[in-house]
C-alpha cells in the first residue's frame, strides 16, 4: 500500500491511500485544482478515485468536497451525524444525493483487496470518526482531531504498518500565543486537537515491530512548528532510530514523501 498527505494542517487536509488496485482520498479540505495536482504527483486523477472518506464536518477537511462533487459523483462514506450536519447545514451546495454512503461508527467497508475500519473519536464535531485501511497483511490509520484518546482506540491501533497521528500543537506555544482563552481552552480540551507530547504518548501505546512509518500531520500554523513536533515526538519515542521507524512531518501545503508497507 501507499500513503501520501497532499495537504495536512489547520488550513485544510487530503490524504491518499492506496493499494496496486484501489484509490482512496480521506478528507477533501482543499481546493479541487490542489487536489487534481496532488493526485497528478502521484500519476492519478481523481476519476480514478474508488472513494471519499470524510472524517467530520469541520471547513479544513470538507471545504473542496462540493467543488469536486458536482465534477467527479463519486461515492462520499460518513458517518450518519456527519452526514447530518453537512446535509442540514447545506454546507457543500448542490451535489448529488447519490454520492452520499452514510454509516453508523463501527463500519468496516470492504473494496477488493482492501478493507475500511472505523471508530469514533473525541472531538468538537458532530460525530468524527477515525479509518484504518488494511490490505495484505498490512494496514495503516489516520488519526487526526481528536483531544484525547482511550483504551479503545489504543487497542483498535495496534498491529499497524504506518499511521499519520495529529500533533497539532506544542503547548507553551499555546499558552503564550495570541489566541482568545475560550479558543485555546477548545484546542487543548478533550474534544480538541493533540498536542505534540500527546501525539508522542499515543504512539508509544502502540508501538509495534510491524509500525515503519509514523506522519505528524495537522500542525498548527500558528501554535507548532515542524522541528518542535518531531522532536517532542522523537524524545517521547527515542528508540525510534533504533526500531528502524521512519518519523516524517507532514507538510502544510505539498505532497508529503510517500510512505510503502
Amino acid at each position: 500500500m501507499k500513503l501520501v498527505t497532499i495537504a495536512s494542517g489547520s488550513s485544510g487536509n487530503c490524504i491518499y491511500i492506496g493499494s496496486e488496485n484501489r484509490n482512496f482520498i480521506i478528507d477533501a479540505g482543499i481546493s479541487l485544482r490542489r487536489i487534481e495536482n496532488g493526485l497528478a504527483g502521484l500519476g492519478l486523477g481523481v476519476g480514478d478515485l474508488d472513494g471519499i472518506f470524510i472524517t467530520h464536518e469541520h471547513a479544513d477537511h470538507i471545504s473542496g468536497l462540493g467543488v469536486l462533487l458536482r465534477k467527479y459523483p463519486l461515492p462520499v462514506y460518513l458517518s450518519e451525524g456527519t452526514y447530518q450536519a453537512v446535509t442540514e447545514g447545506r454546507m457543500l451546495g448542490s451535489v448529488p444525493s447519490e454520492v452520499f454512503r452514510p454509516f453508523r461508527t463501527g463500519a468496516v467497508f470492504g473494496f477488493g483487496d482492501v478493507s475500511v475500519r472505523t471508530i469514533s473519536v473525541m472531538h468538537d464535531a458532530a460525530d468524527p470518526v477515525v479509518y484504518r485501511f488494511e490490505s495484505g497483511g498490512s494496514a495503516c490509520a489516520v488519526v487526526t482531531d481528536l483531544g484525547s484518546y482511550d483504551d479503545a482506540l489504543t487497542d483498535w491501533l495496534q498491529g499497524l504498518s504506518a499511521i499519520v497521528i495529529e500533533a497539532n500543537h506544542d503547548l507553551r506555544m499555546l499558552q503564550t500565543g495570541p489566541y482568545p482563552y475560550p479558543l485555546k481552552r477548545r484546542i487543548s480540551g478533550e474534544s480538541g486537537h493533540l498536542s505534540n507530547e500527546a501525539a508522542g504518548r499515543l504512539l508509544s501505546s502502540i508501538m509495534c515491530p510491524s509500525l515503519g512509518a509514523v506522519v505528524l500531520g495537522h500542525l498548527s500554523k500558528i501554535n507548532n512548528y515542524p522541528e518542535l513536533a518531531w522532536q517532542a515526538v522523537h524524545m517521547e519515542l527515542a528508540f525510534l532510530e533504533e526500531n528502524g521507524v521512519r518519523l516524517i512531518v507532514a507538510p502544510p501545503a505539498e505532497n508529503s514523501e510517500t510512505v510503502e508497507f
